[in-house]
């Protein structure tokens, strides 16, 4: 079984859209969620090559569904976005073990590089 679907959770419908759309044009799996509660009980982490996740979502936020994944998962690349520019939520989840840390609106064509060195550097499980 390969691990290359690009999961990506945002409580924003244009934005998993968007994501959606860029991965699915690269030739890309993709699976989008609304909340990072009904991404993890999916169970879709077991396939990820890695995951897109906002930072502010009403539940459970972005860090600490970064904190999660990367206990299930530790060498699983995730990819953070935010439409708020915090210069210590950034830093915070890059010590976690952040692949990559982006602001809205993001560059889809640096959003796609990012996704494909991600994919590129994840290991098969």
């Amino acid at each position: 079984m390969t691990n290359r679907v690009v999961v990506a959770v945002d409580d924003d419908v244009r934005v998993r859209e968007s994501v959606a759309l860029l991965s699915e044009s690269a030739g890309l799996e993709v699976e989008v969620f609304p909340s990072a509660e009904d991404m993890l009980s999916s169970g879709v982490l077991v396939r990820a090559g890695c995951l897109i996740t906002d930072v502010r979502m009403p539940g459970m936020d972005g860090l600490e569904l970064q904190r999660r994944a990367r206990l299930a998962y530790p060498k699983l690349p995730v990819i953070l976005i935010s439409a708020h520019v915090d210069e210590a939520v950034r830093q915070r989840s890059l010590s976690a073990g952040a692949f990559e840390f982006l602001y809205k609106p993001f560059d889809a064509d640096e959003l796609l590089r990012a996704i494909k060195k991600a994919l590129e550097q994840t290991p098969e499980r």
